[in-house]
């Protein structure tokens, strides 16, 4: 099975169920899910379950996780983005195989920009590979922020973007420097798996703040991700997020 084009196909299926939605905001159907979360997870689920695999879906759960891949999917991560009009907002693959995360796609529908990766085969942007900064040093950094810390962390500056597999690739291509999640357990597998193998293929850092396995098959499992583009510096950030509960 081609496991990218299959995730090309499904990202492609979400861009046309979400790309003719007038309106994207809450469906009302559970807190913080939105009309185009319920197309765009309708249509993911028809090409990859279609295709034989397993799915854990932020929006519908797990469906047959008998299967021998399971794709963890966020159809729409940054949700609030996408109602808003804010072009920073994604649609989030991995598949996990039984030694892990195996493959992912992370596609920037606001611009079309695709970046994916392949365990020990590194990672691309739109086919150019891609790596993050040398940066070493929290005070030289720029920081992408999910929540807010109760204190200053010592970066150069920071960001609050809205949609965490997109930042995490921010991290892997060079674009920032680090992430790091400052509310506690806030973010489930299918938030950040694509982004986390994309940014360790590409030689980034990423961990749990609270020294867990971040990959999980459980929909009611939560993480706190912190990714640094050097080890020297995901060190650094971890400490200063470990200072606080």
């Amino acid at each position: 099975m081609d496991l990218l084009g299959l995730l090309h196909d499904a990202a492609d299926a979400v861009t046309r169920a979400v790309e003719p939605l007038v309106d994207r905001g809450e469906a009302g159907t559970r807190a913080g899910q939105h009309h185009t979360d319920i197309a765009a997870d309708a249509a993911a689920l028809e090409v990859l379950l279609g295709a034989g695999v397993g799915v854990l879906s932020e929006e519908s759960g797990l469906h047959h996780p008998d299967r021998a891949l399971l794709v963890v999917v966020d159809p729409v991560d940054g949700s609030t983005n996408a109602a808003l009009g804010l072009p920073w907002w994604a649609t989030s693959l991995c598949v996990l195989d039984g030694d892990g995360p195996l493959t992912a796609l992370v596609v920037d529908q606001g611009t079309g920009a695709r970046y994916e990766a392949t365990r020990g085969e590194g990672s691309r942007c739109d086919g150019a590979p891609v790596h993050p900064r040398p940066t070493a040093q929290l005070a030289e950094a720029i920081v992408c922020v999910s929540g807010l810390p109760p204190v200053d962390l010592g970066w150069k500056q920071f960001r609050a973007m809205g949609a965490i597999a997109l930042d995490l690739c921010a991290v892997a291509s060079g674009r920032l420097d680090a992430y790091v999640d400052c509310s506690r357990d806030a973010h489930g597998a299918w938030d950040y798996l694509g982004g986390m193998l994309i940014c360790r293929e590409a030689g980034a850092v990423v961990s749990d703040a609270l020294g867990r396995d971040l990959v999980v098959r459980d929909h009611r499992q939560r993480r706190t991700p912190v990714a640094g583009a050097t080890k020297a510096l995901h060190d650094e950030l971890l400490a200063q997020r470990q200072s606080f509960a």
